[in-house]
């Protein structure tokens, strides 16, 4: 049995979905009250990563575990309770969701400091164990929702800044082939889409997706960083705007690690759209 933690988040869904459809037994874990749409056959439980007690009832038959922190940055979570708690019930492997900004952005407390110790707990938890570092999110552009739905408009920074933008559910198929085969145990992935794609070509994707225009407008940083503010972490407001607006070297190279474990290459941006485009009518 896999268990998967962060069942409800953009790389858990689509995880959860992938395990199921292997034919894997599949326990989704997730914090929230909110109802939730799982695969037939899911057993589905509450816990709370921040409270490793609660953990123990879904652990229960676990033999591989997905270990994501909610999209928290890692804050308030004890690894090392969760990993113990883990390898007390018989769990033999673990699949962590990192991110790149461990490697490409090493002063950021969120991603050299807090996601580096996430890390390291993994690799020394005793258990077999495999990284993934993905990049941007192309579900990032779920922000312009509201936005689309109602004005038909994009407004972000860095216009003509591009990064290549993963998929979800391509990290999530990553994790689905780690998580069952003993050959990835050990392994680092970096994971990215196949070519960059600024704010303004992924306004432009997003409209093609609708069959209709979208304008995209020009945020300042100062602006960028009001809005972000609101909903994030300071520390990560800053990290993500220099990512965005003066990507590194490493974090423009296009790693051939996704395409070296699913055998294809990873989905465009353009792909991305068409298959969410619902979220933008």
């Amino acid at each position: 049995m896999i268990l998967v933690t962060g069942a409800t988040g953009n790389v858990g869904r689509p995880l959860v979905r992938a395990v199921a459809e292997a034919g894997m037994h599949v326990t989704a874990v997730s914090r929230g009250k909110t109802p939730v749409d799982l695969p037939g056959g899911v057993r589905h439980v509450r816990a709370d990563l921040s409270a490793p007690e609660t953990m123990r009832p879904a652990l229960e038959g676990a033999e591989a575990l997905f270990l994501h922190d909610g999209g928290a940055g890692g804050y308030g979570l004890d690894p090392q309770a969760v990993l113990e708690a883990a390898k007390d019930a018989g769990v033999g492997r673990v699949v962590l969701l990192s991110s790149q900004g461990v490697v490409t952005r090493p002063e950021s407390p969120s991603h050299g400091g807090t996601m580096r110790a996430l890390e390291d707990a993994v690799r020394e938890s005793g258990l077999a164990w495999t990284i993934l570092r993905p990049g941007g999110f192309a579900s990032n552009a779920y922000a312009w929702a509201e936005s689309v739905r109602a004005e038909r408009t994009v407004a972000a920074p860095f216009g003509d800044v591009g990064i290549p933008v993963i998929d979800p559910a391509d990290i999530a198929e990553v994790a689905a082939v780690a998580l069952r085969k003993d050959e990835h145990a050990g392994q680092v992935y970096e994971l990215n889409g196949p070519a960059p794609v600024t704010p303004r070509q992924q306004a432009e994707a997003i409209g093609a997706a609708l069959g209709e225009p979208v304008r995209f407008v020009e945020l300042t940083r100062d602006e960028a960083y009001t809005r972000m503010v609101a909903f994030m972490p300071e520390p990560v407001v800053e990290t993500t705007l220099a990512v965005l607006g003066e990507p590194n070297a490493a974090e423009l190279r296009l790693s051939p690690d996704a395409k070296r474990v699913l055998g294809r290459a990873p989905r465009s941006f353009a792909e991305w759209a068409r298959r969410n485009v619902e979220a933008f009518r």
